[in-house]
C-alpha cells in the first residue's frame, strides 16, 4: 500500500507539470500569433495612413495650383447706361454676357464658368450669373416674399464694400425654381442689379474675389 501511495503521489505532480507545460506552450503560441497579427495589421495601417497622407498632400497641391492659375484676375465692366457695373473674376473663367438696350426683362444677362461657358439652356450650375433687371428693387425683391416666409430663402442686409451708400439684400437658398445658391440684389437707379453664384462650389470665389471688387455708379 505504501508503494502505491508513493507512486500515486508522484503521478499528480507530473500531471500538473505536463498541464502547466502545455498551458505555457499554448500561451506562447497565442502570444506569438497575436504579435504577428498586430505587426501585420500595424504595417498595413501604417501603409494606408501613408497613402492617405500622400493623397491629401496631392489634393492640397492641386488646390493651391488651381488658385494660382486664377491670377491675374479679369475685369468685367458693364454698359455705362446701366451703371457701369464692374467686378473681377478668375482669369481661368470664360464669360458670355448679353447686353441689350431693348425694353426687355434682363437688360444685362451674364454667364461665367471655368474654362468655357456651357449652353445657357442647360441645367449646369454656373460659377457666376449677373443680371440687370428692368424693374425697381422693391418690386423685384417682392418676388421672393413667399420663399422668404417659407424659409426656403434666407434674406439679410447687404452693402457692397465699394458702394456702401446703397443698401441691398443677400438671398441664399432656393434662389431660382431649380437651383440653390447665393444672390446679391441691389437697387440700381430705377432698375435692379442681381449677381449670384449657383451651388456652393464657387462660393469662396464669390465672397472673396467678386463681391469685394463689385462696384457700380448708383
Amino acid at each position: 500500500m505504501r508503494k502505491l501511495n508513493a507512486e500515486g503521489s508522484l503521478v499528480l505532480p507530473f500531471v500538473i507539470v505536463i498541464v502547466l507545460l502545455v498551458g505555457s506552450l499554448s500561451f506562447g503560441i497565442w502570444a506569438f500569433m497575436g504579435r504577428q497579427d498586430y505587426k501585420n495589421n500595424s504595417d498595413k495601417k501604417a501603409a494606408d495612413a501613408a497613402a492617405v497622407a500622400v493623397k491629401a498632400e496631392d489634393v492640397k497641391k492641386d488646390a493651391a495650383f488651381a488658385e494660382e492659375q486664377k491670377s491675374p484676375l479679369k475685369t468685367y465692366t458693364g454698359p455705362s447706361t446701366y451703371g457701369s457695373v464692374t467686378f473681377q473674376y478668375a482669369k481661368t473663367w470664360s464669360a458670355y454676357v448679353a447686353e441689350s438696350s431693348a425694353n426687355s426683362g434682363a437688360l444685362v444677362d451674364g454667364y461665367f464658368s471655368p474654362n468655357f461657358v456651357p449652353s445657357i439652356l442647360s441645367a449646369n450650375a454656373f460659377a457666376l450669373r449677373i443680371q440687370i433687371i428692368n424693374s425697381d428693387y422693391t418690386t423685384t425683391l417682392k418676388a421672393y416674399g413667399n420663399s422668404i416666409q417659407q424659409n426656403t430663402v434666407k434674406a439679410a442686409a447687404f452693402r457692397a464694400q465699394k458702394v456702401p451708400s446703397v443698401l441691398g439684400s443677400t438671398l441664399s437658398g432656393q434662389i431660382t425654381s431649380k437651383k440653390q445658391g447665393t444672390m446679391i440684389m441691389l437697387p440700381l437707379r430705377d432698375k435692379t442689379l442681381e449677381i449670384w453664384t449657383e451651388g456652393s462650389d464657387f462660393l469662396n470665389d464669390f465672397n472673396n474675389t467678386i463681391l469685394p471688387s463689385l462696384s457700380f455708379v448708383p
